[in-house]
């Protein structure tokens, strides 16, 4: 369902509110995990991940008819390249995005009686990584193209399955997401990235973005021009 004709404002808290719970998810869930996993590494990320992905398939399904249920900044830079939203919404859309983003780390410290930001500590840097995200962003990005030309009433789930997998066959465990990534060095805790690892991951999430972006218009052409799609994004 197109998103087109909703007003700006309702849109942009759409937004706000969705990445808000989706940071909040991930940061919230990576804490509860690390605290009941007793050291044990692949089980915190499991419960990480699984509540990661439901959570996508809910605010996708209940958010996507009124912004499009973007959130993620990536996301919202494909659909303006590829003329299915005005330029002008672009910047509206990233800053509620990354607004959203910081609030759903707050939300999820206060949850645990925690400060509501910490500077990252957690080391996620060097090539491995940036490819990680490069992959995953491109990976998540080529699944909504095809999903919004080939079955679009199945992208709440396609994208919630596709976070599920990249968490684990992907070296970054998959941010994909320039908003949640930002949001995300705000915090210490097992979902964390060191501060000054945000700008390289963000970098290799938008060259996957990009990436896709061509693929996308080769395998999967527009059918129809200027109509906000009901989508998402990353975790």
């Amino acid at each position: 369902m197109p998103a087109e004709g909703r007003g700006l404002p309702r849109r942009l808290l759409a937004e706000g509110l969705g990445t808000a719970i989706l940071v909040a998810t991930v940061v919230g869930s990576g804490i509860m995990a690390e605290r009941l996993a007793g050291g044990n590494q692949a089980i915190a990320l499991l419960g990480n991940t699984i509540p990661t992905g439901a959570i996508l398939v809910v605010i996708i399904t209940i958010l996507g008819p009124i912004s499009g249920a973007h959130f993620n900044p990536a996301v919202t830079l494909v659909f303006a390249t590829r003329g299915r939203m005005a330029w002008a919404e672009v910047a509206p859309y990233i800053v509620v995005q990354c607004a959203g983003g910081m609030a759903g780390t707050a939300v999820a410290h206060l949850m645990f009686d925690l400060a509501p930001f910490a500077i990252g500590t957690t080391v996620r840097s060097g090539a491995s990584q940036w490819l990680a995200e490069a992959v995953a962003t491109f990976t998540l990005i080529l699944t909504i193209l095809g999903g919004l030309r080939y079955a679009p009433l199945a992208i709440p789930w396609l994208v919630g399955l596709t976070i599920t997998a990249a968490y684990w066959f992907t070296s970054s465990t998959s941010f994909a997401n320039p908003a949640v990534t930002l949001a995300r060095g705000f915090t210490t805790t097992f979902a964390g990235i060191a501060l000054n690892g945000v700008p390289g991951f963000i970098a290799a999430q938008l060259a996957g973005a990009a990436a896709a972006t061509l693929m996308g218009m080769l395998l999967f052409p527009a059918a129809s021009p200027r109509s906000v799609p009901t989508l998402a994004t990353g975790e």
